[in-house]
């Protein structure tokens, strides 16, 4: 805990004026909601384009000569198989292959690398990143930006009108615009989307042009967190932390194969022997009966009353009209369909273990 005043986002003003309800995330001061209220804002951004302020997050710009040399020590990644223009889901590991954090990089030229880090996480990272950095000569710069994502089926075309480049590109690419802009299109809502960075001084005309978009309404943080849970996607803190292996996180698939092999990034070793070895534990997705959502913390058991796990993300699924969980149960009770039962105010209700994600990806691929 900390009494240090929350950051304020730069678009504060535009936020209070669109009637935003805020309160304090990861050291900030975030828009939770606006007037359209949760459930109606997520589904406007699974049906047409929402607009979220993720300013919290941040960026660094990773530059040298022997760049790739150095993003390959600091993640599972292989960068000599990225194209300028093309981004990667990786991590940040510990010895023990406990994730310190999950990020996106992007290559820019054969000398520039884009890392997008958590805000929780984001002086940790900047001192795991500028410790590899110095080893290979590398400099390692924390960007002052307006990180702006536009999601939903109608984003393309809302940032086409909106006179910025960017639709030409497919699901995890990114490009630099005159001016500094950076457009990738990735998303954390599991719609077609876009992640618009931009210098303080463009921000605030661009926002106001995208949000008087009638396609366009601004998202809070709270519609964001149900959107990535439907998607299946991680909120670290939640689902992971660096106590947490991306084995038993359900996501090797980020780590290619020849990297967990062969690499020689922070964590390898440990991870091979986990991945060798297998995990107790497991991420799954997970059902509840009913409409009354199980939340984080509640315990996970088995038919017998043995304590198997726990929710480690859970709400209401608006697009699915029924409760969504995400949660760690042990590797015998991982398999699709099995039943569990979390334990509400004394009382065990049954859960069923369910594949991810609970409403389909719709990244654009080409």
């Amino acid at each position: 805990m900390t009494d240090a005043p929350l950051k304020q986002l730069p678009l504060r003003n535009m936020h209070e004026s669109a009637g935003a309800r805020s309160g304090a995330f990861a050291g900030w001061n975030m828009p939770l909601t606006y007037p359209l209220g949760v459930m109606k804002e997520h589904l406007f951004c699974r049906e047409s384009a929402g607009l979220f302020d993720i300013s919290h997050m941040k960026l660094f710009m990773a530059e040298g000569q022997d760049v790739d040399s150095m993003m390959a020590r600091a993640c599972p990644v292989d960068p000599s198989a990225l194209e300028a223009g093309e981004s990667k889901y990786t991590f940040l590991l510990n010895q023990s292959a406990g994730m310190i954090d999950d990020l996106i990089i992007t290559r820019f030229s054969q000398t520039r690398f884009l890392v997008v880090a958590n805000a929780s996480r984001a002086d940790v990272d900047f001192e795991c990143l500028n410790t590899v950095a110095r080893l290979f000569g590398c400099t390692l710069t924390a960007l002052d930006r307006v990180l702006l994502a536009l999601q939903g089926p109608k984003s393309a075309s809302v940032l086409t009108d909106a006179g910025l480049a960017g639709a030409e590109l497919t699901f995890m690419r990114g490009l630099e615009l005159p001016g500094g802009v950076i457009v990738t299109r990735s998303g954390y809502t599991g719609e077609d989307g876009f992640e618009i960075s931009l210098p303080p001084d463009k921000a605030e005309s661009i926002a106001r042009q995208i949000s008087s978009d009638a396609r366009v309404q601004w998202i809070g943080l709270a519609a964001r967190d149900s959107l990535r849970l439907e998607a299946g996607l991680c909120l670290y803190g939640n689902d992971m932390d660096e106590n947490t292996d991306p084995v038993s996180a359900s996501l090797l698939w980020a780590i290619p194969k020849n990297i967990r092999k062969n690499g020689d990034f922070v964590g390898a070793r440990a991870l091979e022997k986990i991945v060798e070895q297998g995990t107790s534990s497991k991420r799954v997705g997970l059902k509840a009966e009913g409409r009354q959502p199980v939340r984080a913390g509640t315990g996970l058991f088995s038919g017998s009353g043995e304590p198997i796990g726990k929710i480690t993300s859970g709400g209401f699924g608006p697009s699915v009209n029924h409760p969504v969980a995400m949660g760690y149960v042990t590797t015998a009770h991982a398999k699709s369909g099995t039943i569990v039962f979390a334990e509400i105010r004394g009382t065990r209700i049954p859960v069923t273990v369910h594949a991810l994600p609970f409403t389909p990806h719709r990244f654009f691929r080409g």
